[in-house]
């Protein structure tokens, strides 16, 4: 799940480099090299100054081709971006044939397995873990793209550990993260580095130390397949001890690839004691890192510099984005000084493979892979009497939300004690897309994917009424105050505090106002189950997904609540399954407006 995005606007200033630049910054030192090749006095004399490229991708999340698996189209955004490493790929070629296949090296920081359709159906429909397994595609397109090392995102461990090593065995490149540990020795559960030698003719190689780091939040987010196997210690506590060592070995260059964003930020309060967008805290309190590949949290950071605050170095950051939408360009211009290579240089850009074709190879390796998950999330599982739009989610009860309440709280109560099914069962959600439509008539899987687009499973958890409340009023702080008296703009409503769609829970089974006319922590009123108010030590069996339950966004007593169930299926399983055994989605069945917006007490809408 992408987490907490930043302000882009703070992050760009220093982007300016351009194509051109970058193709050029890639032939320093070439003429160098090439003189002392053919020089008849220069005896192979090693060249005095050389130059290689670090090229990046990060936050994949299994988009091969240019399509959205949603809408069952081309993929488009407002921006002209488009998705899919059969583009990257094709800006990778024309970088190696700009400036040789042994001068760049190709690296990806996390996020690789999970976040599409096709990262599903291999996930579970015909996962890579069963007999005759098929290769993920993931791994063939990285193969046949040549990488030399890719750092663990979060979401790699969305499916369990059993589905992340299988698929780390049909890599041909490793996967790095050193601060994902093993729970019993502490010792790191992955390849922490890897060090690739770039050569120079009749000159010593360059050596370069690759430092993978992950993100601690995978200790919350995805405790269920995680705990008591694995522990994440902090991005900057795990650079100290593996940064000296790279040097140690006698690396030339040390970069870092971390799933993790830059500005310092955290989504889960006080819940670890690690911060989960630490690259800027990494370049500033580890000397002796050049650049870093920063992955995590969907934003586009050309170039981005952070100084050492013990050595005053400056180190380079770039993050290109998501769903393969930019690729990093890091050019390093290398010095030969005294027996050793030195690092001059660095500058970094991200190119948009927007206007280049897909590359043939890829195409081809993956094209019946491709028709297989398009064939799958077209298949109907029953109707629906009424479109179902989540255009208005964000600032409306809709039935399209309580279509996952009724699913959620159907299931938890399917698995409740005697003594839990006494108490008052709830549901929480979030809007996760507003684009999310449920057509009137056929329903296809696709159609209830693009609903639910979380691999999420569900909880239920028991909490009081006076922490319901508060997991409300956190909830609340989602919108921006408007004044009785001012008009509400849906289009600067939402989203106060950084607060994003996927962060807000809406909750069925009791009745609630939201004030935005008040300051936040006192906007919810007329909190009532059953047409009665909430008491404060009434107890509630809240169904909940896991990330929400295990700390993800920082809401309050959840992660700490008692648990009265949990499942291993994924929720969107579960809505594909209610519709496939009623064979009619109904809003009558389901729909309840229990919540609204309210300006001192009179409906916004």
């Amino acid at each position: 799940m992408p987490v907490s995005p930043m302000n882009r606007r703070e992050f760009v200033k220093k982007s300016a480099v351009t194509t051109a630049a970058v193709a050029a910054a890639g032939a320093v030192g070439t003429t160098t090299a090439e003189a002392a090749e053919r020089g008849p006095h220069h005896h192979h004399r090693p060249p005095h100054t050389w130059s290689f490229s670090i090229l990046g991708t990060t936050d994949l999340h299994s988009h091969v081709f240019d399509w959205d698996y949603y809408t069952d189209a081309a993929y488009t955004d407002r921006a002209g971006n488009s998705v899919g490493v059969a583009r990257v790929a094709t800006l990778i070629k024309q970088q190696r044939e700009a400036k040789g296949d042994d001068r760049v090296l190709l690296v990806d920081a996390g996020d690789i397995i999970q976040g599409t359709s096709l990262a599903y159906y291999f996930a579970r429909v015909d996962p890579i873990t069963g007999d005759d397994a098929p290769r993920h595609p993931m791994a063939v397109a990285m193969n046949a793209m040549r990488y030399d090392a890719a750092a663990l995102g979060n979401h790699e461990f969305n499916y369990g550990i059993e589905l992340l090593r299988k698929f780390e065995s049909q890599c041909r490149f490793p996967l790095l993260g050193a601060n994902a540990c093993d729970a019993k020795t502490l010792r790191p559960a992955f390849q922490p580095y890897t060090i690739k030698r770039v050569r120079v003719p009749h000159g010593p190689d360059i050596k370069v130390g690759i430092l993978g780091l992950t993100n601690p939040g995978i200790a919350l987010w995805d405790k269920d397949n995680v705990a008591g196997k694995m522990v994440f210690p902090g991005l900057v506590e795990q650079a100290k001890k593996y940064v000296p060592r790279l040097r140690a070995l006698g690396c030339d260059v040390v970069f870092l690839t971390d799933h993790s964003g830059l500005d310092g930020s955290t989504s889960w309060g006080d819940e670890l004691p690690y911060v989960e967008n630490a690259s800027n805290l990494v370049a500033e309190e580890v000397p002796g890192i050049d650049a870093i590949l920063v992955g995590h949290t969907h934003v586009e950071v050309p170039s981005y510099t952070v100084k050492n605050k013990h050595t005053g170095k400056d180190v380079v950051l770039s993050e290109p984005f998501c769903y393969g939408k930019r690729l990093t360009v890091f050019d390093f211009d290398m010095e030969f000084v005294r027996g050793q290579w030195r690092v001059v240089g660095i500058e970094a850009a991200t190119l948009d493979p927007a206007g280049v074709d897909e590359d043939e190879e890829i195409t081809k390796l993956l094209r019946a892979d491709h028709e297989l998950v398009v064939s799958y999330v077209n298949t109907p599982v029953g109707t629906c009497t009424a479109d179902l739009s989540a255009a208005e989610a964000c600032w409306k009860d809709v039935p399209v939300m309580d279509f996952i309440h009724e699913v959620q709280m159907k299931q938890v109560a399917s698995g409740l004690s005697a003594a839990d099914a006494a108490l008052p069962l709830i549901s929480v959600a979030a809007p996760f897309s507003r684009t999310a439509d449920i057509p009137q008539g056929d329903v296809t899987i696709r159609d209830i994917a693009g609903l639910y687009i979380y691999d999420n499973t569900l909880y239920g958890k028991k909490l009081t009424g006076a922490q319901l409340r508060d997991y409300l009023e956190y909830a609340a702080k989602y919108y921006h105050q408007v004044p009785s008296g001012t008009a509400v703009d849906t289009a600067t409503l939402t989203n106060a505090n950084s607060f994003w769609d996927y962060m807000y829970d809406t909750a069925a089974g009791v009745s609630y106002e939201i004030d935005i006319a008040r300051p936040e922590g006192s906007r919810i009123r007329n909190l009532t189950h059953d047409g009665a108010p909430v008491a404060d030590d009434q107890v509630f069996v809240v169904a909940v997904n896991n990330y929400r339950a295990n700390g993800g966004s920082g809401y309050p007593h959840i992660a700490g609540a008692d648990i009265a169930f949990s499942s291993t299926t994924e929720i969107r399983q579960l809505m594909i399954d209610y519709v496939t055994e009623n064979g009619t989605l109904d809003p009558a069945d389901f729909a309840a407006t229990n919540w609204r917006l309210t300006q001192d007490g009179t409906p916004v809408f």
